[in-house]
């Protein structure tokens, strides 16, 4: 299907129509946001109207259905309100953005067959990534042959960047087992007296869940913090109170959990049920939801618990106040409603627009050589890259506290002070 009236071919998802989201961008526009977060002016002049120009044409391959569709439909959201914000402001450099988007049902293959097409049949200019690693990796080797910029939103794992691909860019501050580093940090800057002891390391058996457990691990025993449990949970497990009662017999100050979702609802329920509390709880994933984890553990359950996150509505990142108006705008909501990965998704076509500003130019050979030089402003912060794609920054420990989901560490980033105390259900 096409809906090129609304900048999207083959979209699905969203829940606001074109009409909407047209006047949110105007808005934007005309308030001078739009281009928020570009480096510099353009170094050619953009004329009144883009209608003089081709468009410029972005193929992009996401998951509207299939296990990984409500993900997939948020970064369709981002890229969406990216193309028509831009749009209104007079296209990049005078040309329409104009997204190609096919569903790939969440399947490997269809990913391949998605970017292959748009790529030889489609003749898009440029392309965007899709959602998950297990979708990147194959879809990074096309983009690959073609030479083809692949600035991709949410593909973080250690596949991704072993590959070794210098035209591909992850849009978040690092690579996903580093996620728990900035937890390490914090804990390793408490003065001594402060410091847990003891530490104990459940972690669900995933690629993207155990390896953050174990590198906050080895960090903080090299730093004399003994490890008195350590357990990897099958995926299947819905029950972990053994887990909890395993890790209680032990009496760990802190406990470092490498988690997704159900599972880390599943390990604060099983806390709470035995009546159990470390004095220090990370949970890797699931608690950085600011939606579903208190409405899964209980409101009242949720302060003093740690965990990390690449983006925040209250972030003062470049671009990010004027997102969330437009987001909720069109979308509706409110900031704490917004999925990551939309944020994840707009800033992918900022570093488009900056490029363009800076050169004057925006191509795949250009985007590849300038993206690896400097440091480029997005909602995601500033983002800078290794020659694997991974960025250089670091991710941010976010707490409960108040109820609320706060930014509290590093101090640069903090909106306040993290809060040492007892857990809620500790008694």
């Amino acid at each position: 299907m096409s809906n090129r009236s609304n900048g999207t071919r083959g979209g699905r998802g969203g829940t606001a129509d074109g009409g909407r989201l047209r006047a949110v961008a105007a808005a934007l526009a005309a308030a001078g946001l739009a281009l928020a977060g570009c480096s510099s002016s353009p170094a050619h002049p953009v004329s009144a109207s883009s209608d003089a120009r081709p468009p410029l044409t972005i193929g992009i391959s996401l998951s509207l259905t299939g296990d990984f569709s409500d993900s997939g439909k948020s970064a369709q959201r981002g890229y969406q309100l990216w193309a028509r914000t831009v749009n209104a402001a007079g296209g990049v450099l005078g040309r329409k953005v104009v997204l190609d988007v096919v569903d790939d049902t969440s399947s490997p293959t269809q990913v391949v067959t998605n970017y292959q097409n748009l790529i030889t049949k489609n003749h898009v200019d440029l392309v965007f990534g899709p959602f998950s690693s297990l979708l990147t990796v194959p879809a990074s080797q096309v983009a690959k042959r073609y030479g083809y910029a692949f600035l991709e939103p949410a593909g973080g794992g250690p596949a991704v960047f072993s590959q070794h691909l210098h035209n591909l860019f992850f849009v978040q501050p690092a690579p996903v087992v580093q996620q728990g580093d900035v937890f390490a940090d914090y804990i390793l800057s408490l003065p001594s007296s402060q410091r847990p002891t003891t530490a104990a390391y459940p972690a669900l058996d995933d690629p993207f869940a155990s390896p953050i457990a174990a590198e906050v691990r080895s960090r903080l025993q090299a730093a004399g913090i003994r490890t008195v449990y350590q357990q990897i949970y099958p995926a299947e497990a819905t029950d972990l109170s053994p887990v909890v009662s395993a890790m209680a017999a032990k009496k760990p100050d802190l406990v470092v959990a490498g988690t997704q979702s159900a599972d880390a609802y599943a390990l604060v329920k099983a806390m709470v049920q035995l009546k159990w509390a470390p004095k220090l709880l990370y949970l890797s994933n699931g608690a950085n939801d600011p939606l579903n984890f208190p409405k899964n553990v209980g409101a009242g359950e949720v302060d003093g618990v740690f965990s990390s996150g690449d983006w925040f509505p209250t972030a003062t990142t470049s671009g990010n106040t004027a997102f969330v108006a437009a987001y909720t705008a069109a979308y509706g909501g409110t900031g704490a409603s917004i999925d990551s990965t939309s944020a994840e998704a707009y800033s992918c076509g900022q570093l488009v627009q900056e490029v363009a500003a800076k050169m004057g130019k925006v191509d795949n050979a250009t985007l590849i050589s300038t993206l690896h030089s400097g440091s480029w402003p997005t909602l995601e912060g500033n983002l800078s890259w290794n020659d694997d794609g991974a960025a250089n920054a670091s991710y941010v420990l976010v707490q409960w506290i108040g109820g609320k989901l706060l930014p509290v560490f590093p101090a640069d980033r903090a909106q306040t002070a993290p809060v040492l105390g007892k857990l809620p259900w500790s008694g």
